[in-house]
C-alpha cells in the first residue's frame, strides 16, 4: 500500500506520534522510511551553505536516531536526513525526489501544540504548506496512534463538492475497501440549506463510485465547517478523517493559515490526511485534475 513514506521530524522530539504511525505503517507495509528534519536559518548557524561543513548535521541526525531509535525497531530500511534549507520546500522536494506516497507530520512546535485550543488552526506555514501542495496524500498526527489490526475501522470523508474533494472521497473509498472499513461522506451546508437535498446530492454524486464499500453512509451538518467535522469524527469514532486541503480557498496567503484541514487536524483526536490529487493505492501512481499520471523525478 504504502512504498516510500516521509515524516517530518525535529530535534525537540514534539513530532514524536507522527514517528510512531509512520514507523507502524513502514513495517506493516515494508516500506522505506526517511526521517527528515529541515535546518533552516532560523538554527542560529549563520549561512546555509555551511551548516553541514560545521558538523552540526550530523550531530542532529545522531540526537534523532538516538531519540527514535526503540520506534525504528523492526523497520528494514530507513533514513534520517538533515537538510539546510527552507522545510516545506525541501519536504516537498525529497517527496518528489523519492516519489513518496505518503508524507507524515506532527504539530511541528511545543508552543503550538500547548496552544492549539486558543489558535484554531495557527499552526506555522510548514504544515499549512506541505498539506496543501504536495502531490501525495498528507497525514497530520497529533495524538498517538492505536496500532491495532485493521489499523482503521471507520472512515470520515469531509466534502464541498470541489474538484479536490473529489480526490478526498475518491481516496477514502480506496482506503476503506483497504480496510474493509466504514465510510462516512460528509458536507457541511450553512444555516438554512435543505438538509434533505444536500443529502441525496451526495448521494447521487458519490453512490455509485463508493458501491461495495461496507457500512457506506452519507450525513450532512449545519454550522462551522471544523466544529461540524469534528463533532461528526466523535459520533461515527472515526479513527481517520479524510479532507482536501481548503479547496475554496482562492487566495494562496489565506490558505497558508487557519485553514480548514489543519483545524481539524490539530484539534480532532485521529489523524486527518490531506489528500488534493487523485492517488491510486494499488500502483502508487497521482493524477491530476484531468486524470493525467503526475510526472515526478526520479534521481535519487
Amino acid at each position: 500500500m504504502f512504498k516510500d513514506i516521509i515524516v517530518g521530524v525535529t530535534p525537540s522530539g514534539v513530532d514524536k506520534c507522527a514517528v510512531m504511525a509512520a514507523a507502524e505503517f513502514a513495517r506493516k507495509f515494508e516500506a522505506k522510511l526517511y526521517l527528515t528534519h529541515v535546518a533552516g536559518m532560523a538554527q542560529g548557524w549563520g549561512s546555509m551553505e555551511h551548516l553541514e561543513p560545521s558538523g552540526e548535521t550530523e550531530r542532529i541526525k545522531s540526537q534523532i536516531e538516538e531519540m527514535y531509535s526503540d520506534l525504528l525497531s523492526g523497520i528494514a530500511e530507513y533514513q534520517i536526513n538533515v537538510i539546510p534549507g527552507i522545510p516545506h520546500a525541501e519536504i516537498l522536494r525529497l517527496a518528489r525526489k523519492k516519489n513518496t506516497d505518503l508524507i507524515v507530520m506532527g504539530p511541528h512546535t511545543k508552543e503550538y501544540e500547548e496552544k492549539r485550543s486558543k489558535m484554531w488552526g495557527m499552526a506555522g506555514s510548514t504544515l499549512e504548506r506541505v498539506s496543501q501542495k504536495a502531490r501525495c496524500p498528507v497525514m497530520i498526527v497529533h495524538k498517538d496512534v492505536a496500532c491495532k489490526d485493521p489499523l482503521f475501522e471507520n472512515i470520515l470523508v469531509a466534502t464541498d463538492f470541489s474538484d479536490q474533494a473529489e480526490c478526498a472521497v475518491n481516496y477514502g473509498g480506496q482506503m476503506a475497501r483497504q480496510y474493509k472499513a466504514n465510510l462516512t461522506v460528509m458536507h457541511v451546508v450553512e444555516p438554512g440549506v435543505s438538509a434533505g437535498d444536500v443529502e441525496a446530492r451526495l448521494a447521487n454524486e458519490y453512490g455509485p463510485r463508493l458501491d461495495g464499500v461496507p457500512g457506506c453512509s452519507f450525513g450532512v451538518c449545519s454550522g462551522q465547517p471544523p466544529m461540524e467535522i469534528l463533532r461528526m469524527a466523535q459520533q461515527k469514532r472515526a479513527d481517520l478523517i479524510i479532507m482536501a486541503h481548503h479547496s475554496k480557498e482562492m487566495d494562496p496567503e489565506k490558505a497558508f493559515l487557519g485553514s480548514t484541514v489543519v483545524q481539524v487536524a490539530l484539534n480532532g483526536a485521529c489523524p486527518t490526511m490531506s489528500v488534493n490529487r487523485h492517488f491510486d493505492l494499488r500502483c502508487g501512481l497521482m493524477y491530476d485534475q484531468a486524470g493525467q499520471v503526475v510526472q515526478t523525478e526520479a534521481t535519487v
